[in-house]
């Protein structure tokens, strides 16, 4: 997924929207959708076992990650705003469906997506979020967004101090992983800098509207929307975002969703682990 492989979007609103491209075949194509503070890079090791399925797989960052542009109107960075980016990258791409892959924030978008274009969706692999989050979760990723926006445009020295950083912040959720995979995870979240420091591959205004704009929209209507919907769950065994006793509800409200327990991972699964690609590969094999 070299620079031969990347596309750019032109939305609405005069930004573009920047992806790569892992080329697969003819079945119905696959759309990757980040989580809150990730981008399209985060695809870099699942896209190429997802089109060896046979199908193209597009992994977009939304506006104001990666290297897509940042939104001078922080209060855009909104869930209902990515839907009409993500509708809009179908379009552009000639996509008349695609399976939703939505890691968090992405699996948010996904359910919004279903509810106001659901002839879009073939089928949705939801990563670790539900159409309600468990508090903990939310205060755990709202603190450490808030701490990095107000911290000298969140930068880090070096690499090593980027790696301590986000090994500091994720091990809870990735117990037991070696340096590879933090130096890994260190690259995918921070972008080095002409200086040799490495700063944070997104606006640190995400921070400020998660503060600012207001509660998100109702999910279970959307999630609901999704019954007609082929879709997969997935969720981390140790999350502290979607809990047990949420999936039980969701059950509840849509009966007859696929589901996998991810072992020894909190939120969100990279998608790679045995037990989740064992898991997404069954299900897309059902989709032509």
């Amino acid at each position: 997924m070299g620079d031969s492989s990347r596309f750019q979007i032109n939305l609405p609103d005069d930004l573009i929207m920047r992806g790569v491209i892992a080329p697969g075949g003819s079945k119905t194509p696959i759309l990757c959708i980040p989580g809150l503070t990730r981008n399209a890079s985060d695809f870099e090791d699942f896209a190429p076992l997802a089109a060896s399925t046979g199908r193209d797989v597009y992994a977009i960052s939304l506006r104001g990650r990666g290297r897509s542009d940042y939104d001078p109107n922080h209060l855009n960075y909104f869930p209902t705003i990515y839907v009409g980016d993500v509708l809009a990258a179908l379009d552009q791409l000639s996509l008349p469906r695609a399976i939703f892959v939505g890691t968090s924030l992405g699996g948010i978008v996904t359910m919004l997506t279903a509810a106001a274009a659901p002839e879009r969706i073939a089928g949705a692999v939801i990563n670790d979020v539900g159409p309600e989050l468990a508090p903990e979760g939310i205060a755990r990723i709202a603190g450490y967004v808030g701490a990095r926006a107000a911290r000298a445009n969140g930068a880090a020295p070096d690499l090593n101090a980027a790696i301590a950083e986000i090994r500091a912040l994720n091990e809870v959720a990735f117990p037991g992983r070696d340096l590879s995979f933090w130096e890994t995870f260190a690259r995918r979240t921070f972008a080095q800098q002409p200086d040799g420091s490495w700063k944070l591959a997104y606006d640190p205004n995400i921070g400020r509207a998660l503060l600012e704009a207001g509660p998100a929209p109702d999910l279970w209507a959307p999630f609901a929307a999704l019954g007609p919907i082929s879709t997969l769950v997935l969720r981390g065994a140790i999350s502290d975002l979607l809990t047990p006793s949420i999936i039980d509800k969701m059950r509840a409200a849509r009966p007859g969703f696929d589901y996998c327990e991810v072992e020894n991972v909190g939120h969100a699964p990279t998608l790679t682990e045995p037990d989740a690609w064992a898991s997404i590969r069954q299900f897309i094999s059902r989709i032509d």
